[in-house]
């Protein structure tokens, strides 16, 4: 049984049924496995074989041969000839008659009844030296007269030693249909068992090639077994999911007999279904199709069209049979029946498309600009990876080599975007001189960048090659690299970069054009933000009215844009529809890109739980596609939140990997943005010389670095630190430098620290500029940064000995660091509220607020289980618990689980009696 199981995946309830048919009644001693072609039914007969050769039967076997279903008795001959020697113990009647059977005397065949009753007794003859088990792979191919003796024969058997298992196929009517006996329903294997047998026997896939065996396979074993071996035959993307997979011999074998009967009319209707995508009664309904299908009673009489009971819709039995159709037509027929079908979906670009495409062999204009449209079309909905194939398949039928030049250009551009980074090189290399050679340039370009973060060599590439091109005679390629150089310059964040940047957008964006006022834009706003951005928002909101849906990359810079001016919470609607709308399908290198600004989005509203499953599920995408700028990217926002968090450890060990990377290649951005991640670990772990330091990196004091983002954005922290730091003057300094570079002007989190800042450097009253500051409009969009703030207020009219108005700050500010899960502060306005008087009451709100799960895991924590055991005693996985605990902790008040035991009989301040 141990070796059935480990060879037959997903297969423990039929392995342990026909292990029961061996000490079954004699009335259950026949079983009966039923399942279309392919399910595994001659390998459950198979170890049932070894089931009872173990348990001492003798068995014996017989295979039905479509070939030989309408001979008289074939089938009970392989049952009967094994068995002959035990006929000199019956009867001579009986023997005469078997002998009869097996032709070994020449009289009349014997009527049905006298065979089923000779049977019976030689079966019992054999039985009195060892019990027998009969074994009978594809029964539904016996003859008529095999398969009544052995209905009658299987229904007593029991009583005289004999056991079986016969296979029938569901799709088959056989005499077995109505035979009485149990019957062991033998289906697709789930998506689990599916996925273990791929990866036993197609462990050499990459992740599109196995998810489309999955896809046509259906939980088939046998097409999960064969298909791996054809996989690789047929390009592979996502897109061609929908084209079948080419059969091996014993797959085509399966159905190609039943198709290959049927008259040419109904093989015509058929390959017109399969060719169009009818796939099953699941499926989306093809009226235009269906009414083209009248011919089709022979395909559901054979099995190989079914018919919903319910809505009349017409689908293939198994995506394998219609693998088959496509696979045994002719290539003539097959182009015949696109054209059919080209005609039929005038009306529907893609669809008309796609089989206009798949009809035509040579060079054809017309045909070429309609899936030229369809590729744009297929843009607009987010699956750029069909556009590619579209693309590429327009230029094979250019009429023009220019024709051809530009969509190889345009296939390599999108497959850049749609992080199929190989595929743009080689569309760019079979590419023509011109265009082709600015395409090979931008994908060579795209791909360095991404994959090792080169933003020198990629910038003088770029701008040599803009140097080459014509303003107006080459517009798109012009267009191209200026916002490929400009994404350059953003990661470079270096001043001598974006000099030569910025002239060059001068020199080639016309502002009254759109892309010219998109591309000043994105350089007003990416680079030197502080001088260049004020009035980013309003120009920003005009540029998404001019944006169109067929460049989705338009969008994302847009929403790039956005966070640069704090303003995503504007644009949350446009960005949560345009990831969904790109996704696996889509330009995945755009879908990195969204991931990050809703992550940074995530972390500037408090979600930072949502956060970091954005940032997990960013990195296993990055690490799919060999992003390495953008794993590095997403690991950095990682470790600011748990910076945030006062996950101390994995905050460093974090920024160390990105700084490490980033500054040997000169990706300023990351380096830049490492020293805030440092800063802000620094202030957690009140180390205040050292955030100081880490401020400094990033900008002077009293100074805006130009083309660094993280000099305005760590305004909060710089003030904070030097403050903390005896750097009074510095931190003056730096907060009046913020006024004067007019900060407040381009967003309202900037208003909001800036007036912060004032407030805790002012020398004498400073209630009304907090005041003013928390007074700022959209400070509720940055909870973090008003928490602190309201954490600076509170101490400040504690030292000032406003001790009421201390704690209704700190009370607050403790509430709000609380549910973000900033376990540092949150320990500092605990701290500073102790100062001001606040007691602390058992099992107060902190404990209130946790939920149910949240206490059990507490509870059970606070004994000294590990999250693993935490979790086995749950049903929850060891994460799953460290996410509770991230939670847990702040509501309680505690950085660590050694406080745990003792928190649980705390939680959070109450007011002595006599200020209540």
């Amino acid at each position: 049984m141990a070796q059935n199981e480990h060879r037959l995946i997903g297969r423990q309830t039929e392995l342990a049924r026909l292990e029961r048919v061996l000490r079954a009644p004699a009335h259950s001693s026949f079983a009966v496995l039923r399942g279309e072609a392919g399910t595994g039914k001659s390998a459950l007969l198979q170890a049932a074989v070894s089931l009872a050769d173990a348990a001492g039967f003798g068995v014996v076997g017989a295979s039905g041969v479509e070939a030989e279903s309408q001979l008289p008795f074939a089938g009970l001959h392989q049952l009967l000839l094994p068995l002959l020697p035990y006929g000199g113990r019956l009867p001579d009647t009986s023997r005469g008659i078997l002998e009869q059977v097996t032709g070994l005397r020449a009289e009349a065949a014997p009527d049905v009844a006298q065979v089923a009753g000779a049977m019976l007794s030689l079966i019992a003859a054999a039985a009195d030296d060892q019990p027998l088990f009969f074994a009978v792979d594809d029964a539904h191919w016996f003859d008529s007269e095999s398969a009544r003796v052995c209905t009658f024969v299987m229904r007593r058997a029991g009583a005289v030693g004999g056991r079986g298992v016969i296979t029938v196929r569901a799709d088959v009517p056989s005499v077995f249909d109505d035979a009485g006996l149990q019957e062991i329903e033998v289906g697709p294997l789930d998506g689990p068992d599916a996925g273990a047998l791929l990866e036993r026997t197609g462990g050499h896939l990459d992740p599109v090639a196995r998810e489309r065996v999955l896809h046509w396979a259906q939980g088939n074993p046998l097409a999960l077994i064969e298909l791996p071996k054809t996989a690789g035959r047929v390009p592979a993307t996502s897109a061609e999911q929908a084209s079948p997979l080419p059969l091996t011999r014993r797959l085509e074998n399966l159905y190609g007999y039943r198709i290959s009967e049927l008259t040419p009319s109904a093989q015509e209707a058929l390959l017109l279904a399969a060719l169009d995508g009818l796939a099953s009664v699941a499926g989306p309904r093809r009226p235009a199709l269906e009414r083209r299908l009248g011919d089709v009673d022979e395909a559901i009489g054979r099995g190989l069209l079914v018919v919903d009971p319910v809505t009349g819709q017409l689908g293939f039995r198994h995506p394998l049979v219609r693998s088959a159709v496509v696979q045994l037509a002719t290539p003539n027929r097959r182009r015949a029946a696109h054209s059919q079908l080209a005609e039929l979906y005038r009306d529907d670009q893609e669809r008309r498309a796609h089989h206009l495409a798949e009809a035509t062999v040579d060079p054809d204009e017309k045909v070429a600009a309609v899936l030229e449209r369809a590729a744009e079309a297929a843009t607009r909905r987010g699956a750029s990876s069909v556009a590619v194939i579209w693309l590429e398949r327009a230029a094979q039928l250019s009429e023009r080599p220019d024709q051809r030049s530009r969509r190889l250009a345009e296939a390599a551009f999108v497959a850049g975007q749609s992080a199929q980074l190989e595929r743009a090189h080689q569309l760019s290399e079979i590419a023509d001189a011109g265009a082709g050679d600015t395409g090979r340039i931008i994908a060579e370009c795209y791909a360095a960048l991404y994959r090792d973060g080169d933003v020198r060599t990629t910038h003088r590439k770029v701008v040599a090659t803009l140097d080459r091109l014509d303003p107006v005679q080459d517009k798109p390629a012009v267009e191209r690299l200026i916002n490929l150089l400009l994404v350059i310059s953003l990661f470079a964040a270096d001043t001598a970069v974006w000099t030569v940047t910025e002239s060059c957008v001068d020199r080639f964006c016309d502002p009254a054009d759109p892309a010219g006022s998109a591309a000043l834009l994105y350089r007003d706003t990416w680079g030197d933000v502080v001088r260049r951005g004020p009035g980013g928002v309003e120009r920003l909101r005009q540029e998404f009215v001019r944006a169109t849906a067929d460049r989705p990359w338009d969008a994302m810079r847009l929403l790039v844009t956005a966070y640069y001016l704090d303003a995503l919470d504007e644009f949350r609607s446009p960005l949560t529809r345009l990831v969904a709308r790109e996704g696996e399908a889509g330009a995945a290198g755009n879908a990195m890109t969204l991931l990050q600004v809703v992550m940074l989005d995530q972390m500037g509203s408090g979600r930072w739980a949502d956060a970091e499953q954005t940032g997990r599920h960013g990195l296993e995408l990055t690490a799919r596609h060999g992003y390495a700028l953008f794993a590095h990217q997403f690991r950095g926002f990682l470790a600011m939140v748990a910076a945030c968090r006062g996950d101390l450890n994995a905050a460093d060990a974090d920024r160390r990997a990105v700084e490490a990377w980033a500054r040997s290649r000169g990706v300023g951005h990351l380096t830049q943005y490492a020293d805030a991640v440092g800063l802000t670990a620094a202030l957690a772990r009140s180390d205040h010389a050292a955030a100081y330091r880490f401020a400094t990196a990033i900008t002077a004091p009293g100074e805006f670095t130009p083309h660094s983002q993280q000099a305005p954005r760590t305004l909060l922290d710089f003030v904070d630190a030097a403050l903390r730091s005896g750097h009074l003057d510095e931190a003056r300094r730096h907060a009046q430098a913020a006024v004067a570079a007019g900060l407040p002007a381009l967003s309202p989190r900037l208003a909001l620290v800036t007036a912060a800042a004032q407030a805790m450097t002012a020398q004498g009253q400073a209630s009304s500029l907090y005041e003013r500051a928390l007074a700022t409009p959209g400070a509720a969009l940055f909870p973090f940064e008003t928490a602190r703030i309201r954490l600076a207020y509170g101490e400040r009219l504690r030292r000032d000995h406003e001790t009421r108005a201390a704690r209704e700050q700190l009370e607050e500010a403790l509430r709000v660091l609380t549910d973000l899960g900033a376990l540092p502060w949150a320990d500092r306005a605990r701290a500073e509220l102790a100062a001001a008087g606040a007691a602390f009451g058992a099992r107060g709100a902190g404990w209130q607020s946790l939920t149910v799960q949240e206490r059990q895991i507490a509870q059970l924590a606070a004994t000294g289980l590990t999250n693993k055991e935490i979790g086995a005693k749950l049903f929850l996985s060891p994460r799953t618990v460290s996410s509770h605990l991230y939670r847990i902790f702040p509501k309680l008040g505690i950085t660590s689980r050694a406080a745990l035991r003792d928190a649980l009989d705390t939680a959070i301040p109450t007011a002595p009696p006599d200020e209540r």
